[in-house]
């Protein structure tokens, strides 16, 4: 393929010493290349004033449409080009790796596994300071502090941090979108909800309103959060059909038989 010239966003003519100094970016290429070898020459790019960039084909199978770019500059009134840079760049119809995506934005509900720590961060919006008792924390002698962190602890607001009213909305439309919430097939073919089912335990503070804890072992929700209005075929109400009646008599309530005669009668 014939060689080509392009020019840079900035419409800078291509230096020409830097231009036709191919075969000084052709080397430079293969000594960074190794195994991977350089291809034929496709085309010269103006970088800058006396800065050119040649651009090489990369054979490698395993970088099909990549190419290797030297870039080659000039000093004022110098009459050779020198080596700047060279590295293999990815073409328009290059195959690329999936855009990295950040760990804390990759990790998926159920992704935490026994080992593993997964750290909230300060700004986490689900999370809001808790009450821990201030500066009065750490005194058990005042009578109204400590009735204050009884309170306190009661009511499960004893931690540094505590659910925001973002996280708790969170929550609930994540809950309610679930498994366990009231749009799915099991729901639809139950007898009952589960708020009338006498497995339901309601869970503590304003998301027990619409939210509780299954407890039938028999349920394919038990130990998981359902809502009100969810339902399955292991309702409290769901009875037999038939109830098992009383056994009929035997047909015979003694057996007897004759003594056979002896030798000693």
């Amino acid at each position: 393929m014939a060689s080509t010239v392009r020019t840079s966003r900035s419409s800078a003519k291509p230096d020409v010493i830097c231009a036709e100094a191919v075969d000084l970016a052709r080397e430079a290429a293969e000594a960074e290349a190794g195994v991977m070898g350089v291809g034929e020459h496709l085309g010269v790019q103006a970088e800058g004033e006396r800065v050119v960039s040649h651009w090489f084909a990369c054979p490698h199978p395993g970088y099909v449409g990549w190419r290797w770019s030297v870039t080659l500059a000039r000093a004022s009134r110098a009459r050779k080009a020198t080596v700047d840079e060279v590295v293999l760049l990815p073409g328009e119809e290059a195959l690329r790796s999936a855009e990295w995506i950040p760990w804390a934005d990759r990790i998926q509900p159920g992704d935490v596994q026994p080992g593993l720590l997964m750290p909230s961060p300060e700004d986490d919006p689900r999370l809001e300071p808790g009450y821990t008792g201030g500066e009065e924390a750490a005194d058990p002698d005042p009578a109204e502090a400590s009735q204050i962190r009884a309170v306190v602890a009661e009511l499960g607001l004893g931690r540094e941090r505590v659910l925001s009213a973002f996280g708790h909305d969170e929550a609930a439309e994540r809950w309610d979108a679930g498994d366990g919430g009231p749009d799915n097939q099991m729901t639809k073919q139950a007898p009952g909800v589960c708020v009338s089912c006498g497995f339901f335990l309601r869970i503590r503070g304003s998301l027990g309103r619409t939210f509780g804890v299954c407890a039938n072992a028999y349920s394919p929700s038990d130990g998981r959060v359902v809502t009100v209005d969810h339902g399955c075929g292991a309702h409290s109400s769901v009875t037999p059909d038939e109830k098992p009646g009383e056994l009929p008599p035997p047909v015979w309530d003694t057996i007897a038989w004759d003594q056979p005669d002896t030798l000693f009668d």
